[in-house]
């Protein structure tokens, strides 16, 4: 179990690092465009670059939210509910979404393959598509990472229980 949280940590970290490189990338490119826009030309593909990195930004990041438990939860009446039927209820939660996300990652990996194979690109900066796609198939399976460490540990015995 703890390597399984260890890589699941080292994943995510590796990831959301990766995200705000990406996201200092949007900010030189638009701050760039919006400069060259006022004194000569504007940037080509800005648009483009924008959906690209704006696509790793938040692929690469939900499985760092989901550890730090930033996404939005409405519990109004979990809460009320006794903490065994709460653990349950968390537990059925983390593994369908375990299921969901790794059958995205895997749908969104078949769709960059073909992608890639087609050798599609992008109409004005001319950059292939695939491994942007694979980028936000990576993210979704390392978010099913994060769900499933969840899931085990959400019913692994705490250190000062006894089995």
């Amino acid at each position: 179990m703890e390597a399984l949280k260890k890589l699941n940590h080292f994943l995510n970290m590796a990831l959301v690092w990766i995200a705000g490189f990406f996201l200092a990338g949007m900010i030189f490119v638009t701050c760039g465009n919006i400069f060259l826009r006022a004194v000569w030309f504007p940037l080509r593909g800005t648009f483009e670059l924008m959906g690209y990195f704006g696509a790793i930004v938040t692929a690469f990041a939900l499985g760092y939210a989901q550890m730090g438990r930033a996404h939005i939860a409405v519990d109004i009446v979990v809460v009320r509910f006794p903490k065994r039927v709460r653990k349950v209820l968390s537990g059925i939660n983390y593994l369908i979404c375990f299921v969901f996300f790794s059958f995205v990652a895997w749908q969104i990996a078949k769709h960059a393959t073909t992608l890639w194979k087609s050798g599609e690109v992008s109409e004005t900066l001319r950059f292939a598509f695939y491994p942007f796609t694979y980028g936000v198939s990576l993210g979704c399976f390392v978010l099913a990472l994060v769900m499933l460490v969840d899931f085990v540990q959400l019913f692994a015995p705490d250190k000062g229980e006894n089995t």
